[in-house]
């Protein structure tokens, strides 16, 4: 929208000269002069005081006249320029050393202000020559030429005659049009443009008390440079820097004669002159851009007049055809691409458009990401996200025949909240080719699109988060028998979970043999499903859903509901892997969850800092220190042999705790580790749609239950080199050894007709022992229903 050359003067004396003529045919000639009198003088005046010279007004004797000045002193002296729209960048650290590199752009206009020493004398001298001749000697308006612009637009010769805006009255005008783009609806933008750009008297005499008036404030210098980097120069492409990067691949600093001669032959008028529409028929690349390649000519041809140039180097320009070097400056995320960080990226954007605190409106926020020149500072290691995207995508490809199949993993720090990595298998893209979405998968609806996936058994931390908190300790045996179990079994403060009639099947691996009974820590080493029903038997299921709360956990998709039947303890609910790392990287900091972040710095083009909502981090309101030990503790026998991610541990001294998860068929597959000082999560599994992965084929060298072992086994190495760990808290005593008092055995849980249940035996050592994780059969609907989990 910016009007930024003569070339608009033309458009402005075209109109006039229509409504001139309309003029002389009811007024006649006598009155048209009058008219241009006023007018002419009102224009010398504003020349006058721009050359500090006061005696022309002695001469002034009409009323008409003196109207007129009176409504030119009136008029606002005083122009406010904000810095123009800038590109805000987006930065990752290349290693643990506090090294950046920028990896994304985000802007409506594509601009990069510079500095008078890096836009070349040769611009600036085509500049001044075509559209601005006297302007080191005028006071910011061109008396002569504001009174030849006037003549020619009152006597109808506009075409042929020069215009009158000079370079501070073109800067003048950009700045106003930006300052309109700046506001939040388009109703009060068009109102603004239209003002600031009608063909009025009174408007262009406003422009030139506003010319001189930054003619006084600023040197030629500041505002040749200001003019150079506010002119539009076609579509999103503003000021030379950008203009010369755009068309030619090179620098403001570099531009020879002829690309200088061609970005000022652009900014005539760029939506005609632009050289990025090889197809356009008018100016295209078939017809050598003619209506450009006659303006680039014609602008040398100034330069040679006002020897800004030799004979030989006009020759030379001259004869050299127009040819672009298109190099569009990637907006968004999709730049982000060649450092395995688009989704990351995608992340961020996100963030700070749903920040309250960069304004109030996700418009307002979009537009100081788009236009505000940020540089935004984020934890992301470009190393360890090239080596967690190697990990992922060693095992799973981009697309696979039949399943919309998904791979992510994400990885936060404990503590800070801040999100060390994050990748996804497929290509970041809006395309429907298989293997390519814009969807995030690690993260939630509202920030990336995804609504979640059944997270399995790495739920069932909060079950036994609850089994502690009620007294129960991890050497407390538990029965194993049953596969089907009353919902009238399980107890709800909360919810009515249904009636004694339903009934939720569970089961534990076909061909896994287990004991009548075993201690919580063998279970949940083991991850065996129908320990985990009878331990929920006895507890409260709304505790556990809201110890998980207390976590941080919450569905993916806001307008899910949590179901807080039976089946959640089996981990039935929809949630992302973003979630369950910052609940995991809570149990490692001691129960105190910090919520995710992906940027920790935010600076303006100024250098100030600007506030942003970053991580909060708040003790659990449900799970006390000793409890989140306790499960830390527990967990970490997941990764010891006999323990089901046993072929994950890396085995190289950082202590680790883990759990993992599978539901029915390996439609979704889950590990989430964590050291003290890292938490990754990782999830391969359907993005949509019900297809089992359990077969080999679908993915490489594996199945969709051991995906997630080889890649913890390749990536779990490398952020333990990188980050290490402290060892692991102790737990609490009292609630590993044997209960006191033993709590009242579990009711019966077989339906009517069914042997009775195994008594409960002594307590066992908390010792991992043989077997695998299960997986359930389906349940019914509702509060309860939903697939179960194993693994």
């Amino acid at each position: 929208m910016s009007s930024s050359c003569r070339g608009d003067e033309g458009a402005e004396r075209g109109t006039s000269r229509t409504r001139d003529m309309h003029r002389v045919e009811a007024m006649g000639i006598l009155g048209r002069f009058g008219a241009l009198i006023g007018f002419v003088i009102a224009a010398a005046v504003a020349g006058v005081l721009a050359a500090a010279t006061l005696a022309p007004f002695a001469v002034i004797g009409s009323d008409g006249v003196q109207g007129t000045l009176g409504t030119y002193f009136a008029m606002p002296d005083y122009l406010k320029i904000d810095t123009p729209q800038q590109i805000s960048t987006l930065y990752a650290q290349t290693d643990g050393q506090g090294h950046e590199q920028p990896i994304a752009t985000f802007y409506s206009q594509d601009r990069v202000d510079v500095d008078p020493d890096q836009i070349s004398q040769t611009i600036k001298d085509a500049a001044i020559d075509t559209e601005d001749p006297r302007f080191y000697d005028e006071g910011g308006v061109d008396i002569i030429g504001t009174i030849r612009a006037t003549l020619a637009t009152t006597f109808g010769h506009g075409a042929n005659i020069q215009g009158g805006s000079t370079i501070t009255q073109q800067y003048v005008k950009n700045v106003l049009v930006q300052e309109c783009e700046q506001l939040a609806t388009k109703k009060a933008i068009d109102s603004c443009y239209h003002k600031a750009i009608e063909i009025t008297p009174e408007r262009k005499l406003q422009e030139m008390r506003y010319a001189s008036a930054v003619d006084r404030q600023y040197s030629k210098a500041q505002v040749l440079t200001g003019y150079l980097n506010i002119v539009g120069l076609g579509g999103t492409v503003y000021g030379v820097q950008a203009g010369a990067k755009y068309y030619f691949n090179t620098d403001a600093a570099h531009l020879s004669v002829a690309q200088a001669a061609t970005l000022v032959a652009i900014l005539n008028n760029p939506s005609n002159l632009r050289i990025d529409q090889p197809g356009n028929a008018a100016n295209g690349a078939k017809n050598g851009y003619a209506l450009t390649l006659e303006r680039r000519n014609y602008v040398l041809g100034k330069m040679r007049t006002h020897d800004s140039i030799s004979q030989a180097q006009y020759d030379d320009a001259l004869k050299t055809p127009i040819t672009p070097a298109i190099t569009p400056q990637a907006s968004g995320c999709a730049a982000a691409t060649q450092f395995d960080a688009a989704y990351y990226c995608s992340y961020v954007r996100d963030e700070l458009l749903a920040d309250p605190a960069l304004g109030k409106t996700q418009a307002d926020r979009a537009a100081l990401l788009n236009t505000a020149g940020l540089q935004i500072h984020t934890p992301l290691r470009l190393d360890l996200q090239t080596s967690a995207q190697k990990a992922l995508s060693d095992y799973v490809p981009k697309s696979s025949p039949g399943v919309d199949l998904g791979g992510a993993d994400v990885t936060i720090q404990p503590g800070t909240g801040q999100i060390i990595t994050m990748v996804q298998n497929t290509d970041f893209s809006n395309s429907a080719q298989p293997g390519a979405t814009s969807v995030n998968y690690n993260a939630d609806e509202g920030y990336g699109g995804s609504t979640g996936f059944q997270t399995g058994s790495t739920f069932k931390a909060f079950t036994l988060a609850e089994w502690l908190k009620s007294g129960h300790t991890l050497s407390q045996s538990v029965s194993t028998t049953g596969r089907s179990f009353s919902f009238s079994a399980f107890h709800n403060s909360c919810w009515n979970i249904g009636s004694g009639r339903q009934v939720w099947s569970v089961q534990n691996n076909d061909n896994e043999q287990v004991p009548a009974a075993m201690t919580v820590q063998q279970a949940t080493a083991e991850s065996i499903n129908t320990a985990f029903a009878h331990m929920g038997m006895q507890l409260d299921l709304c505790a556990i859903a809201n110890d998980a709360f207390s976590m941080g956990i919450h569905m993916a998709d806001p307008d899910w509901e949590f179901k807080e039947g039976p089946s959640e303890i089996l981990g039935t609910n929809e949630l992302s892997p973003l979630d369950m790392a910052e609940a995991y990287a809570g149990f490692s900091n001691g129960g105190t969850v910090c919520t995710p972040v992906a940027v920790t710095k935010i600076v303006d083009d100024t250098g100030k800092n600007v506030p942003f909502t970053g991580s909060q981090c708040t003790p659990s309101t449900s799970i006390p220190s000793n409890v989140a030990n306790t499960v830390e503790y527990a967990l970490q026998s997941v990764l010891k042999p006999g323990g089901t991610a046993a072929s994950a541990a890396p085995n190289d001294g950082v202590p680790l705790f883990a759990k993992t998860g599978t539901t029915d068929g390996d439609e979704q597959n889950w590990l989430v580790t964590s050291s003290t000082n890292y938490t990754t999560a990782i999830w391969v599994g359907n993005a949509s749609g019900h297809v089992g992965l359990e077969h080999y084929g679908l993915l490489k060298g594996t199945t969709g239950y051991t995906v997630k072992f080889s890649i913890g086994h390749e990536l779990l190495p490398v952020l333990d080199a990188a980050f290490g760990g402290n060892p692991l808290p102790a737990p609490d005593p009292a609630l590993v050894g044997a209960p006191k008092p033993k709590p009242k055995p579990s009711p019966s849980a077989s339906p009517p007709g069914a042997p009775p249940a195994a008594p409960e035996p002594a307590p066992a050592p908390a010792q991992p022992g043989p077997g695998s994780d299960p997986g359930p059969a389906p349940g019914p609907g509702g509060p309860g229903g939903g697939h179960g989990d194993g693994h």
